[in-house]
């Protein structure tokens, strides 16, 4: 029996271990489109055949093994998944799936009456276990930030389901000023609670695949595995460079949408609040970067 944790007996947990240039525009519009054409169907695979090639290799990816494989097929079991959906604009082995990065691969997975995001630990990941990103995605949660936790294992992270566009892929598609501005003001606020929280996102500097746009037109921070209540917290600062000083494609489009900001005085007001992070010099970095 594996270890496992559900959201509804916390204590458990403890006992575990743990718009720019045009030819841009075009390249991601060309790029969504192929990726669509390529992977658009979905595949309903039941657990018990997730043994069989090419599923058993996702789930072990990048290498299936037999142990690893029972190991987390019992996990899902545990965790009472009937079976998974093989879906998304990513793929490995040829399957598509929601998403893949350096410690896991992202698929859906059916529970009863309920689609939930199944993020399930690499084979050859630099940690033993999905535990640690729990205990961050449920901190976040706790002020109303990151898709909402379910429940752990060793090797299964299973959480809310975001239906939406990480955001890159959402901007070139979008021109409505009044909204956008909307959207980033939300952002913004769930960087400052997480801030005030004490909680360091660590990579929204760079967070291209950290921000999903969902269905409601509402800004979703996800990825929380590299965070952290032991370094000093910067999601405030880290998204403003990346979203309004950034020169990258993310902060050109942001500007043709929104129009240029002064970048010196963001540079003076965010520099205000890394040395004192209070509602005042938060208000002047909205001010900034928004109006």
């Amino acid at each position: 029996m594996s270890k496992f944790w559900h959201s509804s007996n916390p204590h458990n947990l403890i006992h575990n271990e743990w718009r720019t240039p045009i030819i841009f525009i075009i390249y991601y519009k060309l790029f969504l489109f192929e990726g669509d054409k390529k992977l658009k169907e979905q595949l309903r695979i039941p657990i018990e055949k997730l043994e069989e090639e090419p599923y058993a290799s996702v789930i072990c990816y990048p290498k299936a093994s037999a142990t690893e494989l029972n190991e987390r097929i019992s996990e899902m079991k545990d965790h009472r998944i009937i079976s998974v959906d093989f879906a998304g604009k990513n793929n490995a082995f040829s399957l598509p799936i929601l998403g893949k990065g350096y410690v896991g691969v992202v698929i859906k997975a059916n529970i009863t009456r309920k689609i939930l995001a199944l993020k399930i630990r690499r084979v050859d990941a630099d940690r033993k276990g999905l535990q640690h990103e729990a205990q961050m995605l449920l901190k976040a949660n706790s002020v109303q930030v990151g898709p909402k936790f379910h429940s752990v294992s060793k090797n299964c992270l299973l959480m809310e389901l975001v239906d939406g566009e990480l955001l890159p892929f959402w901007l070139n598609s979008f021109s409505e000023k009044k909204l956008l501005i909307n959207i980033f003001e939300d952002l913004l606020h769930q960087c400052r609670r997480l801030d005030s929280l004490g909680l360091d996102h660590g990579e929204l500097s760079k967070a291209p695949k950290h921000i999903i746009i969902n269905k409601k037109m509402k800004p979703i921070i996800v990825d929380f595995e590299t965070a952290s209540i032991s370094r000093k917290v910067s999601n405030v600062t880290s998204i403003c460079q990346f979203l309004f000083l950034g020169y990258g494609p993310v902060g050109k489009t942001v500007m043709m949408l929104i129009g240029n900001r002064d970048r010196d005085k963001i540079l003076k007001v965010l520099k205000k609040y890394k040395n004192k992070k209070d509602n005042d010099n938060f208000n002047r970095v909205l001010q900034a970067c928004l109006y």
